[in-house]
């Protein structure tokens, strides 16, 4: 007479089982609303993909308002960007990629700024201290608008991901989104995107 036994399952099987689990978990917190971690005190970030966008003029949404005070007390409003190309980054001091980026932003913020290009700052974190060290650090000239209540990033939803920091917008002479990077910006893609959105 014979008897019928349940397979067993090797270490590896239940490793991978694990592992597949874990890495579904993982992947739904990716999913979520992170946007409480900007105001958080640790120093880890939740960084962008890069993945570029451009939108073709016919497609872009509304002109963007927000407004606020910069770190050096300027009040800027995006309306009173309107007739310039902006290019509006998100950041803050301890994020890795943004340290990175920083001073690619700053050379390609001097090399347009003829051009009627302007650049500002959204920081997601920082109090005035550590955000001025940091643009005093990397010799940053253009302003930034400090956003810890996330005021400035909920009139940007839609458009910058609450999860991805840094990310860069480059905003048409309208005040609409004509492109966007998530995730550190590779300078000759940004270069690229002013060039076509400046050629309007």
């Amino acid at each position: 007479m014979s008897s019928t036994r349940a397979p067993r399952l090797s270490r590896r099987s239940l490793l991978g089982a694990a592992g597949g689990a874990s890495a579904a978990l993982l992947l739904a917190a990716c999913g979520t609303d992170t946007g409480d971690r900007y105001a958080s005190g640790d120093s880890g970030y939740v960084s962008g993909n890069g993945v570029s966008t451009e939108i073709a003029p016919a497609d872009r949404g509304e002109p963007l308002e927000f407004s606020g005070t910069s770190y050096d007390d300027e009040q800027i409003a995006a309306a009173d960007r309107r007739g310039e190309v902006l290019v509006l980054n998100v950041w803050y001091a301890s994020c890795p990629p943004c340290r990175k980026e920083a001073p690619d932003l700053q050379a390609i913020h001097e090399e347009y700024a003829e051009q009627g290009v302007a650049f500002l700052g959204v920081n997601v974190r920082d109090a005035a201290g550590p955000a001025q060290a940091f643009e005093e650090s990397y010799g940053i000239t253009y302003p930034s608008l400090p956003d810890p209540d996330a005021e400035i990033m909920y009139s940007l939803r839609g458009q910058v991901a609450p999860n991805a920091v840094p990310s860069t917008l480059v905003i048409d002479r309208e005040g609409r989104v004509a492109a966007r990077i998530s995730g550190a910006a590779d300078p000759s893609v940004l270069r690229a995107m002013i060039d076509t959105v400046v050629a309007e």
